[in-house]
């Protein structure tokens, strides 16, 4: 199963928005995008790469576009973490872990 977590849930309503101000319809578009690759993890949780910030192998992202979708492998689930776009820093203690 799929689980977003409260910050992540931010970031992709963020993300919408952002991209809102200039089309609306690329903002619906990108965020479904992000949601459908994101259930495709329910079936296929390790196809992603280690986060190399952390260097845990049950934290590992996915890329779409400009982001990286950064989720943790813990048990049957997963859980999706954060959303950042590649440019950004990633510092490791700015994403809550299950």
């Amino acid at each position: 199963m799929v689980i977003w977590s409260a910050p992540a849930k931010t970031d992709l309503r963020y993300i919408h928005d952002f991209i809102a101000q200039d089309s609306p319809f690329y903002a619906k578009k990108v965020t479904q995008d992000i949601r459908e690759k994101t259930d495709k993890l329910a079936t296929l949780p390790k196809i992603g790469k280690v986060v190399a910030e952390l260097n845990d192998e049950s934290v590992k992202e996915i890329w779409l576009y400009s982001y990286r979708i950064i989720y943790e492998i813990f048990e049957q689930d997963v859980f999706i973490l954060t959303i950042v776009h590649k440019r950004r820093e990633l510092l490791a203690d700015e994403i809550l872990r299950v």
